[in-house]
């Protein structure tokens, strides 16, 4: 512990200084003779050698002197790592991720809730990264803007459910509006994490023409097709993926195609994301004062308010 103005406890004797040096000396007649006892009675505590208020006096000025001075009192704590990166998942919501065909444990998970799984442990692991989430269907909408608060994104994932933004797959609306949520960023890296198990079937506008316009501000896109079947080798296939779509996304927007198809393929995409983008170092530990200034303050308020009951009783 120390003082932030030390100083400041050259004041301590001004009190005295003042009392010496500029009280004139000298008696002054009275004008009127009393008794002595009347003429004690009317005088102030202090001018009839009220010792103790004397003493509260000196006490409260030594607080007050001493709270100006800042007692501080020097701490530490780990710093949360902040990276300068802000990333963006976007999540496809459409009705094909209902359909079970992942494996955990022997047994068999719906493609949300495998998705859930790894995206929300990826997320987690994510301190000191902006991270937020935007979900679509047959429309996109920000489920969790950017915040360093990865849990809350991470519970946010955990919650999604088919069908809040329609049952179509408008990957190019949901790529749209995370590069929106982005293009305004004062982040030093931009990313966006697409994860579809479809084919565009509802935007308005080409896929591929928004992971470019991606890259033309800056933002790096990486994308991952969920789903054991694609249509390059299933193309009459129900739900299969348009993997190839996806990973033209991604080349254009200067990021990385992700194929999975297992969850063992899922969770190794997540390891490698992570290598791509790999989390923060802890910085050194952060020294910092904790100001005590309160406790004389309140110390010399109590004395004073002593001091004034004093007096009045």
């Amino acid at each position: 512990m120390n003082l932030a103005f030390p100083l400041a406890l050259l004041l301590l004797p001004l009190p005295f200084l003042v009392h010496r040096f500029l009280t004139r000396p000298g008696t002054v007649r009275a004008a009127l003779q009393v008794p002595a006892g009347l003429y004690a009675s009317a005088l102030p505590a202090a001018g009839r050698g009220d010792r103790p208020g004397r003493i509260l006096l000196i006490l409260a000025w030594g607080a007050l002197v001493l709270a100006l001075a800042g007692p501080r009192l020097s701490q530490t704590t780990g710093l949360l790592p902040f990276s300068g990166r802000e990333i963006i998942l976007a999540l496809d919501l459409s009705g094909s991720m209902v359909k079970e065909d992942f494996v955990l444990d022997g047994a068999l998970l719906s493609r949300l809730d495998a998705v859930k799984r790894a995206a929300s442990a990826f997320v987690a692991a994510r301190k000191g990264d902006r991270i937020g989430l935007v979900v679509f269907g047959e429309r996109p909408y920000v489920a969790q803007p950017p915040t360093f608060d990865v849990a809350s994104v991470a519970r946010s994932i955990e919650t999604a459910q088919i069908g809040i933004s329609g049952r179509a797959t408008a990957i190019a609306d949901g790529l749209g509006l995370a590069v929106k949520r982005l293009e305004t960023s004062q982040a030093a890296t931009r990313i966006v994490v697409l994860l579809s198990d479809g084919v565009d079937t509802s935007g308005k506008v080409r896929a591929s023409d928004v992971a470019r316009l991606a890259a033309d501000k800056g933002i790096r896109v990486h994308t991952i097709a969920l789903g054991p079947e694609d249509l390059e080798s299933q193309p009459r296939a129900r739900d299969a993926v348009d993997a190839a779509a996806l990973k033209a996304m991604a080349e254009i927007g200067g990021g990385t195609s992700f194929r999975v198809r297992t969850m063992e393929d899922l969770q190794a995409m997540a390891a490698t994301l992570d290598r791509l983008e790999p989390s923060p170092m802890r910085r050194p530990p952060l020294h910092y004062w904790r100001p005590l200034w309160i406790w004389p303050a309140g110390a010399a308020l109590v004395l004073l308010l002593l001091l004034a009951a004093r007096r009045r009783g």
